[in-house]
């Protein structure tokens, strides 16, 4: 399973119904077991972006094909970043030899 970070912004409709927002993510996770992802933390924030999630995908594709139906809906805009742990780290690293 691969791990990507989203960083996310409430657009003008997501904000005007930021009251939902945690419904919202109730049910954005529970749409992620679709694309075999799992969002396994969520965090709303302050600064640049309003929300950062994690997520765990099978692949690119799934982790991609997620991302653009949860952006899809309106509420939110996001930057996913592909994030790699420290033996993923120490791989990609081993094969530079």
């Amino acid at each position: 399973m691969g791990t990507y970070i989203a960083l996310s912004s409430f657009t003008d409709q997501g904000i005007r119904s930021v009251k939902d927002t945690v419904k919202r993510a109730d049910a954005v996770k529970e749409a992620a077991k679709k694309f075999g992802a799992n969002m396994s933390q969520i965090y709303w924030t302050l600064g640049k972006y309003d929300l950062v999630v994690i997520i765990e995908a099978t692949n690119d594709e799934s982790a991609t094909a997620f991302a653009l139906a949860i952006a899809s809906a309106g509420n939110v805009r996001m930057q996913t970043l592909r994030a790699f742990s420290r033996d993923e780290m120490s791989g990609i690293l081993a094969k530079m030899a």
